[in-house]
């Protein structure tokens, strides 16, 4: 049993992974502002709840005490949010990093998973992109990320270090998020009957998101020595736009209408998962379809509120709202 903090617990991947874990036998503390409510995790003999900011040295103590392990999935996510306030994305997705991984060493953890993006190769043109190509990041959040990698691996410390380069991610979650690709186009597929198709020959890489929380459960499982000072891509096969939205439509209803529209941005995004595969043996079980079904099916049961306009499923949303400082 590992006693392990999770900043952003309770966050769309966090609120998967959480249950996971306590299902292992884990004990759990999630360290998180709770921003979209702290209904998403369940109560639970094994797990801490500590309402706080990563910036704050005494949200960090409370949750650190006892703990040996550290899942750092906290973050500022995608580049619109981001972009509403720069400085609040530096203070938490950078300055917040180093503080935190000084406790970790003060408290003699044992290991440090840190969740960075894919979207830190910037746009390559090679087929396969693998985790020793160069970093090309296009924007603040992305850079952020890959200086954050470099201040993990720089760190000295007596605990495992290990980097996690997720696709995007999709599915459905407790803290569900509807602002994703492949979550965009199921909402509006199912809602509107129609998904409009900007370009469509773009690359993007997608995972599951039951297998991005596996992913992680994988790397605690790991032997240290195995994983130490690794770097993993995580993600299923390489989509793009025109084959995500027919996928949504055979899954939503063959009266779904795709409406192509031409775009400006004709980034591709692609990268390679053999490397955890060959040395941690993670692969993805599920598909992105089982991903839109479990959404279909959370719409059909009205489980999800209002879904084309709750700000609880739009980051862009909730931070305009609440105006986080």
């Amino acid at each position: 049993m590992k006693n392990i903090v999770i900043t952003g617990g309770a966050g769309y991947v966090g609120s998967v992974l959480v249950p996971k874990l306590l299902d292992l036998g884990h004990k759990i503390t999630v360290l998180d502002l709770f921003i979209y409510g702290d209904h998403v995790l369940k109560t639970h003999p094994n797990l801490t709840l500590v309402k706080g900011d990563i910036r704050n040295i005494q949200s960090l103590t409370e949750s650190f005490s006892g703990a040996d392990t550290l899942i750092h999935l906290a973050c500022i996510s995608n580049d619109p949010s981001f972009d509403l306030n720069p400085r609040l994305g530096r203070t938490i997705n950078l300055d917040a990093f180093l503080p935190m991984l000084e406790l970790c060493k003060e408290r003699n953890f044992e290991k440090v998973i840190y969740a960075s993006s894919s979207s830190v190769y910037g746009v390559k043109e090679e087929k396969n992109v693998h985790e020793d190509m160069s970093l090309e990041p296009l924007t603040d959040y992305s850079r952020f990320k890959a200086d954050c990698e470099k201040i993990l691996l720089d760190f000295d410390a007596g605990f495992c270090k290990t980097i996690v380069r997720p696709a995007t991610v999709c599915g459905f979650s407790p803290r569900q998020r509807l602002d994703l690709v492949i979550n965009i186009l199921t909402n509006l597929a199912f809602h509107n009957r129609k998904i409009t198709v900007f370009g469509g020959a773009q690359l993007r890489p997608n995972i599951h998101i039951n297998d991005m929380a596996d992913c992680y459960i994988n790397l605690l499982d790991a032997p240290s020595n195995v994983i130490h000072n690794q770097i993993f891509n995580a993600g299923d096969k390489n989509f793009s736009v025109e084959e995500l939205a027919l996928m949504v439509k055979d899954v939503i209803g063959t009266d779904v209408e795709l409406d192509y529209s031409h775009t400006d941005d004709n980034r591709s995004y692609h990268i390679s998962s053999d490397k955890i595969k060959s040395t941690t043996g993670f692969f993805p079980q599920k598909s992105l379809e089982n991903a839109v079904q479990d959404l279909k099916l959370a719409f059909e049961s009205n489980e999800l509120k209002d879904p084309l306009i709750n700000s609880n499923y739009f980051n862009v949303k909730k931070m305009n709202e609440i105006n986080l400082k």
